[in-house]
């Protein structure tokens, strides 16, 4: 069995080469075709606060992790968030997770510019709170979803926090100006617009490290699984649940969300689940978590199956071509203008196609639940834990060596 395929980094030019292509030029009207005047403000507030910190700085100074093209990773001195609103927080991360995402970003090969302040997965402490803020208080441990949210628009009273109206879309830490500008979770401090709406508090006796990753990768996995799974094993317990995720196993994504998708469908009661991955040291991770693996070109021998999870971010047309009659197929997404569909296999064998963001905070006290009934382990799925102090060599290591999922932890 061979190990984790090693990455290549992108440098500065090859790294900004890539926003000439047609996915990336797709991507900007598409971040602002909502809200571009609350974007283009909330940009100029954040790059003024710290133009005038540089000038004339009034707070102290704190740690942040920095990535910049190649896989360059160090922290930097930035001021600490500024005192919270009525409605804010300012959190401490204890503990921190790598996504899927990051080792993408950080090897360059995602429409994220960089540098950028990384980390957006993470359990926190407490260290201050605004007056209006009534369910947290300094000391208290808590997890800190990844997308921004107000908890009172109409989206968020909906439970679609991750299209919350009060800040511009697609608003989430760690994901630079792409994502608001909202810092980064490999830190020192943490500003929580929302604390009310956003932070839930730790249940005694959860680890921060196993509950750190629940702030996104855990939360999404349980979205393709959740809805769909118990009315399939009502009607045939042997259901097949089939997670198909890289097709080429040099893809620059992580393969904790897979990992953590199967997890839940043997939490929800599944015999019979099945992860194909073109990376052999990910199939067996697989097969030690208890599931079925095997390699994504065997799929065409195979009969398809009534739930697949779309986690290639890159070939959505072999997770539905992989998709029974009557059966439901939910992608995690890509960042691809564009892809084929087999269109008329689809119509043939009604097969319904989600696809969309999570709605994090919502998600969060039900995945916690089933931690909680021994239900679910997120921690059997991370394979480094270290100190935040190390991190620059940690992360480095994790995203060019293709790890599955780290934690620092401070």
């Amino acid at each position: 069995m061979s190990g984790p395929h090693r990455h290549r980094p992108r440098g500065w030019l090859r790294h900004y080469a890539g926003f000439l292509t047609p996915d990336a030029a797709a991507a900007m009207p598409v971040l602002l075709e909502r809200d571009r005047a609350q974007r283009l403000r909330r940009l100029g507030a954040s790059i003024g606060d710290g133009a005038g910190q540089r000038l004339r700085p009034t707070r102290p100074r704190m740690r942040s992790l920095q990535v910049a093209p190649g896989a360059r990773l160090r922290f930097r001195e930035v001021p600490v968030p500024a005192p919270p609103g009525p409605d804010g927080a300012i959190v401490h991360p204890i503990a921190a997770s790598t996504c899927d995402l990051d080792c993408g970003i950080a090897l360059g090969a995602t429409q994220f510019a960089l540098p950028l302040h990384l980390g957006h997965e993470c359990v926190a402490e407490v260290l201050a709170v605004g007056e209006r803020v009534g369910t947290v208080r300094p000391g208290d441990r808590v997890i800190v979803p990844f997308q921004i949210n107000c908890g009172a628009c109409a989206p968020c009273r909906a439970g679609r926090t991750g299209s919350c109206e009060r800040v511009p879309p697609t608003s989430m830490y760690g994901m630079g100006l792409a994502g608001g500008l909202w810092g980064g979770a490999f830190s020192d401090q943490l500003a929580v617009p929302f604390a009310d709406a956003m932070l839930v508090p730790l249940p005694e006796g959860v680890d921060p490290v196993a509950a750190a990753s629940v702030a996104d990768n855990v939360c999404d996995a349980y979205r393709h699984i959740a809805p769909h799974l118990p009315a399939l094993l009502e009607a045939d317990p042997d259901a097949e649940v089939l997670i198909v995720a890289a097709i080429d196993p040099r893809t620059p994504f992580g393969s904790s969300a897979p990992l953590y998708t199967g997890l839940l469908a043997r939490a929800f009661g599944a015999r019979n689940v099945t992860l194909a991955d073109a990376r052999p040291d990910v199939r067996a991770h697989a097969e030690r978590l208890g599931l079925n693996a095997l390699h994504p070109r065997k799929l065409r021998r195979r009969a398809p199956a009534p739930l697949v999870v779309d986690a290639t971010v890159e070939d959505l047309q072999v997770a539905l071509s992989n998709t029974a009659a009557d059966g439901i197929c939910s992608s995690l997404g890509g960042f691809h203008r564009s892809t084929q569909v087999p269109l008329l296999q689809m119509y043939v064998r009604n097969v319904t196609l989600h696809i969309g963001r999570t709605h994090t905070r919502q998600l969060i006290p039900e995945v916690l639940d089933l931690m909680l009934d021994g239900r679910l382990h997120p921690e059997s799925v991370i394979t480094s834990v270290a100190s935040l102090d190390d991190a620059p060599l940690a992360l480095r290591e994790h995203f060019l060596g293709g790890g599955v999922k780290t934690v620092l932890t401070a």
